[in-house]
């Protein structure tokens, strides 16, 4: 059976760190969420409805095939708010009607470790989002977001949490 293990939580909270171990633990593929943005983002502006409509299509296209291979995979995710509502209950609903499954696993950071990590120069490689004041003028939309997901299967407080230990709890749940 696919498992598709739905990764996420906000900017700098350790969502890729965290996968990048669970795919070694586990030998899963890792589809991170910047692959398709970075894509969609080469052709249309971010938040653009073509862009917003584009990234979508592609990253459930990928999850229906990648089921339908019985191909299991990670995928991170920021919820944030050009992501249209509902996008990870019909992720996960997809998984659903081709006979797999979806383990949903909320990171969570406090603003001051957030803070701390955005000034990280691993991020700048995939244009992850650096400047802490743009972070603030954005941090209503991205709990809002956040608030809308469905409840998680498991959730991690990466303050207290290495990227170890993290992955350890993630690959014992799956």
């Amino acid at each position: 059976m696919m498992r598709l293990l739905f990764l996420y939580g906000p900017p700098a909270s350790g969502k890729l760190t965290i996968a990048r171990r669970v795919a070694e633990q586990t030998g899963l593929a890792l589809f991170h969420n910047h692959l398709i943005v970075d894509a969609v983002h080469a052709v249309f502006p971010f938040g653009s409805d073509p862009f917003v409509r584009l990234r979508e299509a592609f990253w459930l296209e990928t999850f229906k095939e990648a089921a339908r291979a019985n191909r299991s995979l990670i995928f991170t995710f920021a919820p944030e708010p050009t992501v249209t509502p509902g996008f990870a209950a019909r992720s996960r609903d997809l998984i659903r009607s081709e006979g797999g499954d979806t383990l949903l696993v909320a990171l969570t950071v406090s603003r001051e470790a957030q803070r701390a990590r955005l000034a990280d120069p691993g991020r700048e490689a995939f244009g992850k989002l650096r400047d802490p004041d743009f972070l603030e003028t954005l941090r209503a939309g991205f709990e809002q977001a956040e608030a809308e997901m469905p409840s998680a299967d498991l959730v991690l407080d990466t303050d207290r949490l290495s990227p170890a230990e993290s992955a350890a709890l993630i690959a014992e749940r799956l």
